[in-house]
């Protein structure tokens, strides 16, 4: 008897499971156009067959499964979900060290939310969170809301705190030594203590490490200087740590020598990026480190500037602009990062146009953003392409991006894991 009541009771979990899987929806995306980025070609019409979460097929015509719901998308381009290699969730426009100062975690962390939400709005499904900002691992908070389907936003890697040592970038400076004004980053003044603070921070739910190898900068006529802060060997020991447990170092480095100490390390990609040395290019180009030119925070602090009439800003674009075509001519590996939070979320295509405005072919801009991109987030295999077996992170665009980067910036249809967010 016993027996026959626990295999009935079995029976009916086996029913109630079944019941709750239900199958996995399935859609067709049809539009004019489709976006191959590898080849750097969009093919007309373009199709893409969702099932579930997964890209099953993509090209100009695919299986239409019987019950499957097509969507069309008319005069448009199908291309990949965007990716944005260098954000800051956690900060918005205005005096960026005064939000560490005068907005408590619980509130910076709402408006991550909210900036995740613009993000994903924006047609980017994907993104490095670059630093919090003095808001700890309060970043990984915001990815696993994300990745449960409690908020929107696109899928995140994550840092926690960038380490820096004492005294270095954005530590605090110009405020009175006695009121003790809390850094933005983590302390580390050693290899040892670097170690110890990437351990702290895996434990909180890092997925990467980041940090500040270089500041501040100063630009007189052609000559770009800025102190590092980290030597080679202790970079070193930062990257052998990462890779111990399978992660990555990224840097914000805007010029030597702290630009070859990071290369010589071995990091993951150096962020900003305003001035390389040729045997610093020589090395990146060899080892396959990304640069991430971050134009648009640039731009923006040229027309809103935080300090002074703009006009330094405005000159050290020019420069940089100088220093990337020589490092495209270098064969330097470039990612896309806006450095989006100190200007408004959910505008950081503009990175976009600015790459194109700069030298770089639509073609090639993409391929960075997408295909370098996903390399740099370590999801090679899953985002950034319109393949089979690809996470389905699709946008649709008016217009032709090769023709257009501008399209970019207005996306009409934005699809993540599947779901539908935005249909215009």
């Amino acid at each position: 008897m016993r027996h026959r009541i626990l295999a009935t009771f079995l029976a009916g979990c086996s029913l109630t499971s079944a019941a709750q899987q239900s199958p996995s929806r399935v859609t067709v995306l049809h539009a004019a156009r489709i976006l191959d980025v590898s080849d750097g070609k969009v093919l007309s019409p373009g199709e893409v067959l969702v099932e579930g979460t997964r890209i099953r097929e993509a090209g100009t015509h695919v299986t239409r499964p019987a019950g499957a719901v097509v969507i069309d998308l008319g005069d448009t381009t199908l291309m990949p979900g965007l990716i944005d290699a260098h954000t800051h969730l956690f900060l918005h426009p205005g005096a960026e060290d005064l939000q560490t100062v005068e907005e408590s975690v619980p509130q910076r962390t709402l408006t991550a939310a909210a900036a995740a939400q613009a993000d994903v709005m924006a047609g980017f499904t994907a993104e490095r969170d670059m630093g919090t900002e003095g808001a700890g691992c309060a970043d990984v908070a915001v990815r696993d809301a994300i990745n449960s389907g409690s908020i929107p936003g696109p899928r995140m890697r994550v840092s926690c705190n960038v380490i820096d040592i004492v005294g270095g970038h954005e530590d605090a400076i110009g405020y009175n030594p006695a009121q003790h004004v809390l850094s933005n980053a983590d302390y580390a003044n050693t290899a040892d203590e670097i170690v110890a603070v990437m351990r702290e921070q895996r434990k909180g739910g890092a997925d990467f490490t980041k940090i500040y190898e270089t500041g501040r900068d100063h630009l007189s006529g052609d000559t770009f200087t800025t102190p590092y802060q980290y030597t080679e060997a202790q970079l070193a020991a930062a990257v052998a740590e990462a890779h111990r447990t399978g992660s990555r170092v990224a840097v914000h480095c805007t010029g030597e020598p702290g630009a070859s100490y990071a290369a010589e390390a071995g990091v993951a990609s150096i962020d900003h990026a305003y001035s390389l040395s040729p045997a610093t290019m020589k090395m990146m180009r060899e080892k396959q480190i990304y640069t991430v030119p971050t134009f648009a925070i640039m731009e923006y602090f040229g027309e809103h500037p935080q300090h002074g009439n703009g006009d330094a800003d405005r000159a050290q674009m020019v420069f940089h602009a100088a220093e990337f075509r020589k490092q495209m001519a270098a064969g330097v590996s470039f990612a896309v990062g806006s450095d989006v939070g100190p200007f408004p979320h959910g505008t950081q295509a503009r990175e976009l146009e600015l790459m194109v405005k700069y030298g770089m072919s639509p073609a090639d801009v993409l391929r960075a953003d997408l295909i370098n991109g996903a390399k740099l987030l370590d999801w090679a295999d899953a985002i950034g392409q319109l393949k089979p077996g690809f996470y389905a992170d699709v946008i649709a665009v008016s217009g032709d991006p090769l023709k257009d980067i501008s399209v970019t910036t207005k996306p009409v249809f934005v699809m993540k894991n599947g779901e539908v967010l935005r249909k215009d």
